[in-house]
């Protein structure tokens, strides 16, 4: 029995294992997001998790600027931040690339910087309707 019992324990530990999905700068960093058919829980998510919904940013109860970026819902819960369909006019986009006079976003100071794919990678997501998916 204890043999079936430590069986179990091991099994169990090798699922959870498996089925770690934390995110860190270096996994992001080495994700290429596609040219088109960009999904939001595969490349955006995983992004803005790690470079913008960490303890002190745009997450938690009182996020900077008033934007939660650690979900779906607060990401489009402003049309303002991301309009479906309208990267150019989405001031998530503004923020991540610095124009429009928007502070550039992650601050360069916190050595996040978003790479050029992911950005088009956000801008493409946006521009193909900014879904759910």
């Amino acid at each position: 029995m204890k043999l079936k019992n430590i069986l179990t324990f091991f099994a169990l530990g090798l699922i959870f294992i498996a089925c770690d999905d934390t995110n860190t700068l270096e996994s992001v960093d080495n994700t290429t997001i596609p040219d088109s058919n960009v999904s939001f829980g595969e490349h955006i998510y995983p992004v803005l998790q790690v470079k913008c919904a960490y303890s002190g940013c745009h997450t938690g109860s009182n996020p900077a600027g008033e934007i939660d970026l650690s979900s779906y819902a607060g990401v489009t819960a402003d049309i303002d931040i991301v309009r479906p369909g309208d990267a150019a006019n989405s001031r998530l986009v503004w923020a991540i690339t610095g124009v429009s006079g928007v502070n550039e976003m992650p601050p360069t100071s916190t050595g996040l910087v978003l790479t050029d794919n992911q950005i088009q990678g956000i801008k493409t997501w946006i521009n193909e309707g900014a879904e759910n998916n």
